[in-house]
């Protein structure tokens, strides 16, 4: 009788204690799995603005501020690509006829040559007119093609975006890349579309101005 009251009120206990120990470790656990992730993401992110850095995205895809010391990025539209208000000055000669040369907005933000004319993208994850709808996957599929959202029958992505460059970075830098793109402030900026060589051609003539229809680059 005694073993038996002994068991009636020992097993409840012990199995109380084994299942919120198995409770603990799974919370911990959780716990621990988040940690990492987030570490993990930090040290993505860490990276990705390291290589962005280095690889000059700024130089184009940030707008700038003339002092006197020259042109500066505006920090207030890091990587918002050409702003959509800009007006482009009059084009002389004709940059479309190769051999001609390549010429800059005084914003640094557009490049008329014999591609026509290209605007670097808005690289923020605003979700209309930035990253904020490309995934990861279509995100490494653009820099390893050179195409429109890595789409085979997608445009070219135009110069002087060095694509071919980025082609050849691994796929964790440019998850780093991505990842950092991602972390950014979204900033809403509609970059206008390429000018093709034969309307750049007719701008040089003073009968077309660029588009200003909206496409991610």
């Amino acid at each position: 009788m005694l073993h038996r009251a002994i068991l009636a009120v020992a097993v409840p206990m012990l199995t109380g204690m084994l299942i919120s120990c198995s409770g603990n470790e799974q919370s911990k656990s959780s716990e621990d799995i988040d940690a990492y992730r987030n570490k993990e993401t930090a040290s993505l992110v860490e990276r990705g603005s390291y290589l962005v850095t280095v690889g000059g995205c700024n130089d184009c895809h940030t707008p700038k501020i003339f002092t006197p010391r020259g042109p500066v990025d505006d920090s207030s539209r890091t990587l918002s690509g050409h702003p959509a208000g800009d007006v482009i000055p009059p084009i002389t000669g004709d940059p479309a006829t190769p051999g001609n040369w390549v010429l800059l907005s005084p914003g640094l933000t557009a490049f008329a040559g014999p591609w026509g004319i290209s605007f670097p993208a808005n690289l923020t994850p605003d979700e209309a007119t930035g990253l904020g709808s490309w995934t990861e996957e279509v995100f490494i599929k653009t820099l390893r093609t050179g195409k429109h959202l890595g789409q085979e029958t997608g445009r070219d992505i135009l110069p002087p975006m060095p694509w071919f460059n980025f082609a050849k970075m691994t796929d964790d830098d440019l998850r780093s890349v991505f990842a950092y793109l991602r972390s950014l402030p979204p900033i809403s900026n509609r970059v206008p579309a390429p000018v093709t060589p034969g309307d750049l051609a007719n701008m040089t003539r003073g009968a077309a101005k660029p588009s200003t229809a909206s496409q991610a680059r």
